[in-house]
């Protein structure tokens, strides 16, 4: 017979074991990272997004992170989800969110704006974004690691692939 000790220290090394690998596909996935930040305030008239590339070739950049914007546009575009589509509108609108990962070679960048009768809009940033008073933005380097883009298999996108810089 099988003594409920043994039963039991066999499923607690089953579990340290589950526990190991788990640990290993999380090493995997992530980097712990030094961070460099900036902020900068960008001026009417300004578009956002080119803007936000010029900063982080500017500041050599290989893995960003926006961590906050706050400012307001007079022109926004915006390419919705799942679709090739672009939702353009001009008047004046607050920025909600702006949040996303800077690549060299590609950046993933949602924002979210509202009007004012606070109706919402957001989508995928692309060029043509109006800066009507300001936007103060603030962006975190990983520089440990390198950010690129690989076509995932389980999405049928290019997601975000994290590298530790050599």
């Amino acid at each position: 017979t099988v003594s409920i000790l043994g039963l039991t220290g066999i499923f607690v090394g089953y579990l340290l074991t589950q526990l190991q690998q788990l640990k290993k596909k999380v090493n995997e996935l992530s980097a712990s990272s030094k961070l460099k930040c900036i902020t900068f305030r960008l001026l009417p008239g300004m578009d956002l997004y080119q803007e936000i590339q010029k900063q982080c070739v500017l500041n050599n950049f290989n893995a960003a992170t926006i961590v906050t914007c706050v400012g307001s546009l007079t022109k926004f575009r915006m390419r919705l989800a799942n679709t090739p589509e672009i939702l353009e509108k001009e008047g004046h609108f607050e920025i909600v969110s702006l949040v996303g990962t800077y690549a060299k070679e590609s950046s993933h960048i949602h924002i979210s704006v509202a009007d004012n009768k606070s109706f919402m809009y957001g989508g995928h940033l692309v060029e043509g974004n109006l800066v009507y008073t300001t936007a103060e933005i603030t962006l975190l380097e990983n520089t440990n690691v390198v950010f690129s883009r690989a076509l995932c298999q389980q999405s049928g996108w290019e997601e975000l692939v994290i590298n530790s810089k050599k």
